[in-house]
């Protein structure tokens, strides 16, 4: 996945030390995250042991559970869904019903823990092999169709707002040549402390995020791989006030991929940073369970700051979030980390930085499949010159060998592209991938070129961030604007009455399996 040798010369000895800070800035934070729960992982529990479905006014029922739990979530909210189904003797189909119609299962005298562990193990087994299932499934068609895979995977996206009409746009970009479908999710959707429940026709911006949605568009887009001869990838949004639900949905139904950084909905959604960082590490290792591929959201920070002098923030940003990932158990090969093209066109000799910082991206993780972006920023409306941006853009994304490559539209910053669109972006990215497939290996660079400079210096900035960053410690440096340039308060923001440190007694049968599944200390 990565060049036999660096061509920039960097320094194993900085990319050592860079990784020994990012380190020591999330020590302080896994050691909150290791004391706390939320209200929706106890939730994305809930989903994961069974619960499912809701009221009349489509509340759902973890949500129910939930609210009747109230403060006592702080000792686990499954001990009470466990409860209820050996005390009342329901299937979770059975109870599920019941709490729908107003059953209060946190009323409910306790019984004998040694039963409760019992059904907990009992379900948690029936898990485990559906996951495992899920996985399996997934690596024998990828096996199967091995000599249809591309690199890098061309990843397109559907947006229109009804899961039925997703379905159709995303089996034209399959049969275009797209390997990866992601569903954008609709407007807000983030900040729902929610999860809607059923298949929805009515999005703004894109389709809800629903378990019934990806089940309808997982199975659909199965039967388009069946006849294209792939496995056609599916992607949707882990991330928000519902994280570890999402994720929790995610493993049951098959998605592929799922965009899911530590950081992001801090900066860019308002959400509590206590609450993000436990949500995260929670949805990291159902992910991690699930080996659904990971994007992280860099690529957004070049939207508030410049690409040229802030590019050592994306880097300072990816090493966070990897070392975030391997706490939770993800190894590297689940890391899509996220970066883009985004330099103004107007800056002398941009093109070299932009293939010097994705080649050093490369570089640094040899082993992920790094996610790369499009030009978006300084897209105007002038077809033409986008469809330039747009090619050289495919250029670098193969001639640094990304994993992950979302197609660059030529009508952005015009509209919500058409079907026509992605043809022309799918074919582009195709001829130029195809065209230059062996470039990388016939090229060097020089030792101290424009190229090599630069991504030393940006190696050199990330170091100094790093630096202050650990000194500072990492909630502050949010508080402070050393990401994006945007401030956040740490005990501000959406979510923060969702946070919980886990009483004496803490118990979550899933987080106890997903630990050991994982081989997660603490």
């Amino acid at each position: 996945m990565t060049p036999q040798k660096s061509k920039l010369g960097l320094s194993k000895q900085k990319i050592a030390k860079a990784r020994e800070l990012a380190a020591g800035i999330v020590a302080p934070v896994q050691d909150f995250i290791a004391t706390h729960t939320t209200v929706t992982i106890e939730r994305a529990t809930l989903r994961l042991l069974g619960a499912d479905g809701a009221n009349s006014d489509g509340v759902p029922v973890p949500n129910l559970i939930a609210a009747q739990c109230a403060d006592k979530l702080a000792g686990g909210a499954a001990s009470f869904y466990l409860n209820a189904l050996v005390k009342l003797n329901k299937t979770p189909e059975e109870l599920n019903k019941e709490i729908a119609m107003g059953l209060n299962i946190a009323e409910l005298e306790f019984t004998d823990s040694k039963r409760l562990q019992k059904k907990a193990d009992e379900i948690v087994k029936g898990l485990d092999a559906r996951i495992a299932g899920n996985v399996a499934h997934r690596n024998a068609k990828l096996k199967q169709y091995k000599d249809k895979v591309k690199s890098p995977l061309i990843y397109v996206i559907v947006a229109t707002g009804n899961i039925y009409e997703d379905v159709k746009q995303a089996k034209a970009a399959a049969g275009e040549g797209a390997d990866i479908i992601a569903v954008i999710r609709t407007t807000a959707q983030s900040l729902l402390d929610y999860v809607p429940y059923g298949a929805t026709t009515e999005g703004f911006g894109g389709t809800y995020a629903t378990q019934e949605n990806f089940r309808i568009m997982r199975a659909a887009l199965d039967e388009a791989g069946e006849a294209e001869g792939r496995y056609i990838r599916l992607v949707n949004y882990c991330s928000g006030l519902c994280m570890p639900e999402i994720a929790a949905m995610g493993a049951l139904e098959r998605l592929d991929m799922m965009l899911n950084d530590s950081m992001y909905g801090i900066l860019f959604r308002d959400i509590n940073m206590y609450r993000t960082f436990t949500d995260q590490f929670f949805s990291r290792m159902i992910n991690t369970a699930a080996d659904i591929i990971i994007n992280t959201g860099e690529d957004n920070y070049l939207t508030t700051s410049d690409a040229v002098e802030k590019a050592h923030t994306v880097l300072a940003s990816q090493l966070i979030n990897e070392k975030f990932a391997f706490n939770a158990g993800m190894p590297a090969r689940l890391m899509g980390l996220g970066h883009a093209f985004e330099i103004n066109p107007e800056v002398k000799n941009g093109f070299l930085y932009e293939y010097a910082q994705a080649l050093m991206a490369r570089e640094i993780f040899p082993g992920h499949p790094l996610k790369y972006m499009p030009p978006t920023k300084f897209m105007t409306g002038d077809i033409f010159k986008g469809l330039a941006m747009n090619t050289l853009f495919n250029f670098v994304s193969k001639a640094t060998d990304q994993g992950i490559h979302l197609l660059g539209m030529l009508t952005e910053a015009i509209h919500t592209p058409y079907l026509q669109d992605r043809h022309l972006a799918i074919q582009n990215a195709l001829y130029v991938h195809n065209t230059m497939a062996d470039f990388m290996g016939e090229v060097e660079f020089k030792k101290d070129g424009i190229m090599a400079r630069r991504a030393r210096q940006v190696v050199d900035e990330t170091i100094a961030m790093l630096s202050d960053v650990k000194k500072r410690g990492l909630m502050t440096a949010i508080e402070t604007g050393m990401f994006a340039e945007i401030k956040r308060p740490r005990d501000g923001g959406k979510g923060f009455d969702g946070v919980y440190e886990k009483a004496p007694g803490y118990y979550n049968p899933v987080e106890t399996y997903l630990k050991k599944k994982l081989k997660i200390s603490k």
